[in-house]
């Protein structure tokens, strides 16, 4: 077996660990980059964040289209899905990202290893080539960046076809006439919303009494109401104990979580989205002496360093939310503490965004978690039913909810319910960063007429004094 010499290898190729290779090798360390996949980006440009967004905001055009344009002045005539040409779009959009991550990897001279790698101890990795045989890796320093892989249930088998996960989510060969989603956390309430504007009648079982459980709670509340406007159908505090699969479909017996009488619901798919598990099958993690915490989650320091010296793990890996962009942050991180610089991640200025439409965003603590940590704050809150350009934009659901300490003012945590707050949340993750108040926020000069007036407005009702409620 030939051996190869680095300064750092990383396992995996998702966000975390392509921005980890790309950054350690623009500080100058030869890189390589362990990936079995075919494409590089990982889960989530291949089968999660982008080929979804690119189906979302297809549906978005359809749906619109089929019964929003009217409201503008805009006559249509009628208008058909071709469900293959929309699918054609969602993979051209990964192909053109994941090219683009190939062609970044040549541009910053990191080596692509194509293989499942494994580690053989500190500072040795093998990897098991696509291509046949065994490479043999000798690094520096070792970064775990193998991202997560979906949770399953007992009661569910995933077979891909009638009960699939977001994979097969992502590549339905027809408009289902019913769905049910096994899960109102955000994946399934995205795909939901795909398949409910081309047409599928969408249930969402939830074992929890609220969709959205990681958000604020009155975020929940809003999007639920939304949701079930729209036509989406909620069993909360609810199990699935069985399922049936038939030629026609799946029956699925439910009962409430707190236990009681059965029923069955008949479907025509089941979308099992329960949440995602660290992928760590197979690194040789145990053999090798790394630690794993209580959740089976790879244990590092504050340098994202494991208990064996050189071993370092990232993203989904470890604890933490399991977001794209918390795992490129840690992987830049990563990249320059071992550049010898300072790298840092601020946890409390991680956001959150559920792309539904209307969208729903966040940054730093909700109200539950204020109150439970004994913190006394003032919110501010502004609906959008009062700015002009949603108005305008005939998408006045929802609002901006901005909480600030009540003895220094400083911003600690922002909710948003309505268009575009994905984006809308980057300046209030930045006032976090950077320590804001809601005052800093409220004397900021605000383009007019913009969707950010609302943000303006939440905070200047932190103090009471709004302009146009």
């Amino acid at each position: 077996m030939s051996e190869a010499a680095y300064d750092l290898v990383v396992i995996g190729a998702g966000p975390g660990g392509y921005v980890c290779a790309i950054r350690a090798a623009q500080l100058g360390l030869k890189v390589a980059c362990v990936e079995k996949r075919e494409t590089l980006g990982g889960t989530c440009l291949n089968v999660g964040c982008i080929p979804s967004k690119a189906l979302l905001q297809a549906s978005e055009k359809y749906e619109e289209a089929s019964h929003g344009l009217a409201a503008f002045g805009v006559k249509v005539g009628k208008v058909e899905l071709d469900l293959k040409a929309m699918m054609g779009h969602k993979d051209k959009t990964v192909k053109s990202n994941v090219d683009g991550i190939a062609f970044l990897f040549k541009k910053n001279k990191v080596d692509w290893i194509k293989g499942a790698g494994r580690i053989a101890g500190a500072g040795k990795v093998e990897v098991a080539l696509n291509a046949g045989g065994t490479q043999g890796l000798a690094a520096k320093a070792i970064v775990i960046a193998t991202g997560s892989d979906v949770v399953s249930l007992p009661s569910l088998k995933i077979d891909e076809k009638k009960i699939v996960s977001s994979t097969g989510a992502l590549a339905l060969s027809e408009v289902p006439k019913s769905m049910v989603l096994v899960g109102g956390g955000v994946i399934g309430l995205e795909m939901g919303s795909v398949w409910q504007r081309l047409g599928a009648k969408v249930t969402v079982v939830e074992f929890l009494d609220r969709i959205m459980p990681g958000m604020d709670g009155e975020v929940s509340k809003q999007m639920q109401r939304i949701l079930t406007k729209q036509g989406m159908a909620f069993k909360l505090s609810t199990k699935v104990t069985a399922a049936k699969v038939g030629p026609k479909g799946v029956s699925l017996t439910l009962e409430p979580a707190a236990g009681g009488a059965a029923e069955t619901l008949d479907t025509d798919i089941v979308l099992v989205a329960v949440g995602r598990r660290p992928y760590t099958d197979g690194l040789g993690l145990k053999e090798s002496g790394v630690a794993m915490d209580e959740k089976g989650r790879v244990a590092v320091d504050g340098h994202y360093q494991t208990n064996v010296p050189g071993i370092y793990a990232i993203g989904d890996a470890i604890a933490g939310p399991m977001l794209a962009h918390k795992a490129e942050d840690e992987g830049t991180a990563v990249a320059e503490i071992l550049a010898g610089q300072h790298g840092h991640v601020n946890y409390d200025a991680i956001p959150s965004v559920v792309y539904t439409w209307p969208e729903c965003s966040s940054v730093g603590k909700t109200e539950e978690q204020l109150k439970a940590e004994g913190v006394e704050y003032r919110v501010g809150k502004f609906p959008f039913t009062a700015n002009g350009r949603a108005r305008a934009m005939n998408a006045t659901d929802g609002f901006v909810k901005i909480l600030a300490d009540k003895a220094t003012d400083r911003v600690l945590g922002v909710h948003m319910v309505g268009p575009a707050v994905g984006e809308l949340i980057a300046e209030l993750a930045l006032a976090i960063e950077f320590g804001a108040s809601s005052e800093d926020i409220a004397r900021t000069c605000h383009a007019h007429p913009t969707l950010t007036e609302a943000v303006r407005e939440a905070a200047l009702a932190v103090d009471g004094r709004p302009i146009h409620i």
